[in-house]
């Protein structure tokens, strides 16, 4: 067994999943992977199965928020050092996990960043992502340049924490809320793919909306939330 895993939450992710799974596996030979199916009504489980893919099958759809909480409580129950978030989509790229996972050595997260040597484009998405680093630095004196990157690296620490007591999803917010836990997160620079198939639920409604909610909850939400000790 690894001491690595590979958590990947997937939702409708028939026409991915599969070159996932082929991709992660021929890259690399000392990690494991967990597919969490998050109520799909697609064919991803079935896909899954044919091709005996590691999987837990949600029974229903519980969003990013527990699907990867069901991953670590998976990682936990097993003993895993490191756990991966990971996409489902393609956009992810295995490559980079040995670096994260030597630089996790120092850090309780390790975030694969496009944005340490090379500028941010001055899209919607990306001006969002550069009002929550801005949130993230003014809250918590941090600055981490690509906060909205989905491909992260948890400490045996953080998947502890995740699985037992910690019920929030893997998002930008929780990252500068464990910032402000004493936490210290790293970046690595790296690149993502552009998904090959299906459709992001980030359009533009939903990427303001989700920028809305960040922001409230970096900057107001989490001021009235007590220190604790992780």
């Amino acid at each position: 067994m690894s001491d690595t895993l590979v958590i990947i939450p997937a939702f409708n992710e028939e026409k991915n999943i599969a070159n996932v799974i082929e991709r992660l596996t021929n890259t690399l030979n000392d990690v494991d992977y967990i597919i969490v199916n998050d109520g799909s009504i697609d064919d991803t489980s079935r896909i899954c199965k044919e091709n005996n893919f590691i999987i837990i099958d949600l029974p229903v759809n519980l969003g990013l928020a527990g699907a990867f909480q069901t991953g670590m409580k998976y990682a936990y129950k097993h003993g895993y050092k490191y756990a991966v978030q990971f996409d489902g989509d393609g956009q992810h790229r295995p490559e980079y996990i040995p670096t994260m996972r030597k630089k996790c050595e120092e850090c309780d997260i390790v975030i694969v960043s496009r944005f340490i040597t090379k500028k941010k484009p001055f899209t919607l998405r990306m001006i969002g992502s550069r009002l929550i680093s801005l949130a993230i630095n003014l809250s918590t004196g941090v600055t981490i340049h690509d906060p909205t990157s989905g491909m992260r690296m948890y400490n045996e620490k953080l998947i502890a924490e995740f699985a037992l007591r910690l019920n929030y999803a893997p998002e930008p917010d929780t990252v500068s809320y464990l910032i402000k836990q004493g936490m210290k997160v790293c970046e690595i620079q790296g690149e993502m793919d552009e998904r090959v198939a299906g459709i992001s639920y980030l359009n533009p409604i939903n990427a303001i909306k989700y920028m809305f909610r960040m922001l409230t909850s970096i900057i107001i939400i989490q001021s009235f939330r007590e220190k604790k000790k992780i």
